[in-house]
C-alpha cells in the first residue's frame, strides 16, 4: 500500500461518455503533470474492475495512490490503496476490516467539522470538505464555508482535502484556510490533463 501524501493535487476520474483507453491517458498524463493522489470515481461504470485494475499499474508506476469512490468492494478486488466514503458508502470501520490496516481511507464531511472529528477517531486517513464553489460534477452538493477549513485544522491531525469547483484561481484561498490537498475533477479533465494538473501543483510549490 502507498502511502496518503500530506499535501498536493488529488485528482478525481472523469469518466462520463469516455473509452477505458481515454480515461487511462487522461490519468497518466494528470500524473505526469503532478497529480499526487487519483481518485476512481464511476457513477455508471461498464468495465469498474478492468479500469480500476489498469489505473492502479500506472499509478503504482509512479508510486501516486489510487483510491475508489464509493466502493470497497472494489477497492479489494482492484487492489486499489483505499477507498473514500459518502454518506451511504460504510463506516470506516467496515472499511478498515475489509481492505486491512494499511489502507487508505478517506471521508467525505461535507461542511461539518464534528463528522471529521469522529471519522479520524474511527481511523479515517484523511477528511474531505466540500463544495466550496459551484460544481458541474456536484451541482446539487450543499455548498461549503471555507470557515470550515479554519475549523478543521485546529480540531484534526489527519490531512484535509478541499473540493467543489476548484480552480488554480481559487485554491490558494483553500490552501491558506486550511486545506492540504486540493481535489479536481473538472478543472484537470475538461482541457489538456497534464497542463492543467501543472497549474495546480505549481500552488504547493511555494
Amino acid at each position: 500500500m502507498i502511502k496518503f501524501p500530506r499535501s498536493g493535487l488529488y485528482a478525481i476520474t472523469q469518466t462520463a461518455s469516455k473509452s477505458p483507453d481515454t480515461i487511462i491517458n487522461e490519468v497518466a498524463a494528470a500524473i505526469k503533470g503532478g497529480a499526487v493522489v487519483v481518485q476512481y470515481r464511476d457513477k455508471y461504470p461498464q468495465d469498474a474492475l478492468f479500469l480500476a485494475r489498469e489505473l492502479v499499474k500506472i499509478c503504482h508506476r509512479h508510486n501516486v495512490p489510487l483510491l475508489i469512490n464509493d466502493d470497497i468492494e472494489l477497492a479489494a478486488l482492484a487492489g486499489a490503496d483505499g477507498v473514500h466514503l459518502g454518506r451511504e458508502d460504510g463506516a470506516v470501520t467496515q472499511a478498515r476490516k475489509r481492505l486491512g490496516s494499511g489502507a487508505i481511507i478517506g471521508v467525505s464531511c461535507y461542511n461539518a467539522v464534528e463528522q471529521a472529528i469522529a471519522a479520524q477517531a474511527q481511523g479515517a486517513t484523511y477528511a474531505a470538505f466540500g463544495r466550496f464553489f459551484p460544481s458541474n460534477s456536484k451541482p446539487l452538493a450543499g455548498p461549503a464555508d471555507i470557515e470550515t477549513l479554519r475549523q478543521a485544522k485546529r480540531a484534526l491531525a489527519i490531512p484535509i482535502v478541499a473540493i467543489g469547483g476548484i480552480l488554480p484561481e481559487n485554491g490558494p484561498q483553500l490552501l491558506a484556510a486550511g486545506a492540504d490537498l486540493l481535489a479536481v475533477i473538472g478543472g484537470i479533465f475538461d482541457h489538456q490533463p497534464e497542463q492543467s494538473a501543472r497549474a495546480y501543483q505549481a500552488l504547493f510549490n511555494h
